[in-house]
């Protein structure tokens, strides 16, 4: 069975606004169908656009690593004690909240506004559908 998304659907999917979707149909970036309604997206072609526009950022001073899931935002929060912080980061439409020392939050430079990676590597990853 395929599955289809109207434009609102696919912008908040990408974490972009329903014109730069409908810019990008336009332009043939992004193919789409009409069938006597609304543009409809497949949503294998809106996860091969997905994967390109998120491919893994440069990975700092490492030269590899084995975390895949690179969620690449702006720190919305940051919370710090004597000696632990946390960090919240907006990546598109996913709110990501880190847990680390002082010492690393203040290394880093990590305060509202910052652009940053949130880098993910996790035994269990639980996975919804709605």
């Amino acid at each position: 069975m395929t599955t289809s998304y109207r434009i609102a659907e696919a912008a908040e999917l990408l974490g972009v606004s329903d014109d730069t979707v409908r810019r990008w149909i336009d332009s043939g970036r992004l193919p789409a169908h009409r069938a006597g309604g609304p543009a409809q997206v497949d949503g294998a072609d809106l996860a091969r656009l997905a994967t390109r526009l998120h491919e893994a950022p440069e990975p700092g001073t490492t030269r590899h690593s084995s975390a895949r899931n690179r969620l690449t935002g702006i720190v919305t929060r940051v919370l710090r004690d004597t000696v632990m912080a946390q960090v919240e980061i907006q990546a598109g439409p996913f709110r990501v909240v880190s847990l680390m020392s002082r010492e690393a939050a203040d290394e880093l430079g990590l305060d509202v506004g910052v652009r940053a990676v949130a880098t993910v590597k996790a035994t269990q990853v639980s996975v919804d559908v709605g």
